[in-house]
């Protein structure tokens, strides 16, 4: 009853005048964010703290809430309309979104992707809803041990995201985890593979990775086969409209990774990014026909989408009730709710129950608006695809340009990306997959970490994983993950 007395009460906020203009301010902003390459929640609501002061808190994370989660709805549209992701959230969106606007099929991916978005979104909200305090005790459970086992069970499908050969995706893979190892060390402070040169010490930036290997990538793929006219029909957005085919294939996706999303968004540190590939690769291994994944299949597309939104709703668990950021952006927002003078943590619900409940019921609000706003627009979206290929990748070029220049104002990073694109079109021709890359990539600096932290609790002593019963089901998971796609190799080839 106090739940209930206290949505109606957010829905009180969340319906005033200035409770549906702040929300209609935060997704359209957000919207318009996800789809320009490069700036992403995080800069938008780092730039806002300022203009947050002495505003009321609720209204205040009304807004932030409503950019958040209105990016990661409209990242969407770049990965699928350019191979550009918008935010590192809907890389895996590219993998299936974006061979569906190869075929003409533009229009149908980003309704599917809208619908998605929307589904996992307000699955998510009512999971918030009803299970934030109970999940937000099982997000503290998790330590390093467990971390790590998680970790290692998503590198341990990198050889289902093989397009034919399993051990070119091992290969993809290990350069990702080569890649992340570049910068100062966390724990000893030593620099690692920056050759002495000062702009690696920090590392090797995400977005530079993403938009390189695949907006870059595909740029000089387009100029490459410039004269080839089967690249024409990408300029035909097609029908909007779905069948019952196509809703009869999106149900199942939409089912399972609603709640799998909120859940991988619950543990700090995952956070939509992981979510919409773990998501991805559950999908694919689990399909009746995998082979159709990264070739526009709808259950590839629909899994990561339904998923990354769903973790944003889930990232704001840990932040609410822990006062601990489940993501970048949700860390920012930390510092924004401090600077009001609002201490997130257990207390938060007898306190400034006005804060979470306005949150909780402003998101029903604002994916009410994400999916009135988006579905209508698709037809005058995607008609980015008809603009003359030159511009168009110039704009691509330009958009990824910007974009990496404004994380961190280094003229190096423009150098990266363009490494990354020559190592993306080579991983073109001649036939390696890049999510494997870029999975890697994710999740090694946290798998990393969590392993030193283990360690370190347990003075060097590997038996502290074989300890933790929630870390000994994962291992088991990985190991049968990792030979699942042998066995199965060795079964067609001697049924062949």
């Amino acid at each position: 009853m106090n739940a209930m007395q206290g949505l109606l009460d957010g829905f009180q906020i969340a319906f005033s005048l200035e409770g549906i203009m702040f929300v209609l301010i935060g997704v359209a902003a957000g919207t318009l964010i996800g789809m320009l390459p490069g700036l992403g929640p995080i800069t938008a609501i780092a730039i806002m703290i300022p203009m947050l002061y002495g505003m009321d808190p609720t209204l205040a994370m009304v807004l932030m809430a409503g950019v958040y989660y209105g990016a990661v709805f409209g990242g969407s549209t770049a990965s699928i309309l350019l191979n550009a992701p918008g935010i590192s959230g809907t890389v895996a969106t590219a993998f299936d979104g974006y061979p569906m606007a190869q075929q003409g099929k533009a229009g149908q991916a980003l309704a599917i992707a809208a619908i998605s978005s929307f589904t996992g979104g307000t699955v998510s909200i009512v999971l918030l809803m009803l299970f934030a305090p109970a999940l937000a005790s099982v997000a503290v459970s998790f330590g390093p041990v467990e971390y790590f086992a998680l970790m290692f069970m998503g590198l341990a499908a990198i050889s289902s995201l093989s397009e034919g050969s399993t051990m070119k995706a091992l290969i993809s893979g290990v350069l990702g985890l080569m890649a992340v190892t570049v910068g100062i060390d966390a724990q000893t402070g030593t620099p690692r593979f920056t050759f002495g040169n000062a702009n690696l010490l920090e590392g090797i930036d995400f977005l530079v990775v993403a938009l390189g290997l695949f907006a870059i990538a595909e740029v000089a793929f387009l100029i490459k086969n410039r004269n080839d006219d089967s690249l024409a029909k990408t300029q035909n957005i097609g029908s909007l409209k779905l069948t019952k085919k196509d809703f009869k294939e999106m149900r199942g996706p939409l089912i399972r990774h609603s709640p799998l999303g909120f859940i991988m968004g619950v543990l700090p540190g995952a956070g939509a990014t992981v979510s919409s590939f773990i998501s991805y690769i559950t999908e694919k291994r689990f399909a009746k026909k995998p082979d159709e994944f990264g070739k526009g299949s709808i259950k590839g597309l629909v899994a990561p989408e339904t998923s990354n939104n769903a973790a944003t709703s889930g990232a704001f668990v840990p932040l609410l009730s822990l006062g601990i950021p489940g993501s970048g952006t949700t860390a920012v927002m930390l510092g924004a709710l401090l600077v009001l003078g609002i201490n997130p943590g257990p207390l938060l619900f007898q306190d400034h129950p006005d804060v979470f409940w306005g949150v909780v019921a402003s998101m029903y609000v604002g994916n009410l608006f994400l999916l009135v706003l988006n579905l209508p627009l698709i037809p005058y979206i995607a008609k980015i695809l008809k603009i003359p290929r030159p511009l168009l990748i110039s704009l691509v070029v330009m958009f990824c340009i910007i974009g990496v220049y404004s994380i961190s104002f280094n003229v190096f990073d423009l150098y990266l990306l363009l490494i990354f694109g020559v190592i993306g079109y080579l991983f073109r021709i001649y036939s390696f997959p890049a999510p494997p890359f870029i999975l890697a990539f994710v999740l090694g600096g946290m798998m990393e970490q969590s392993l030193r932290q283990a360690l370190t609790i347990s003075n060097g002593d590997f038996i502290i994983f074989l300890e933790s019963p929630i870390a000994i089901g994962l291992f088991a998971v990985s190991i049968l993950s990792f030979a699942f796609p042998f066995f199965k190799n060795r079964r067609v080839k001697k049924a062949r």
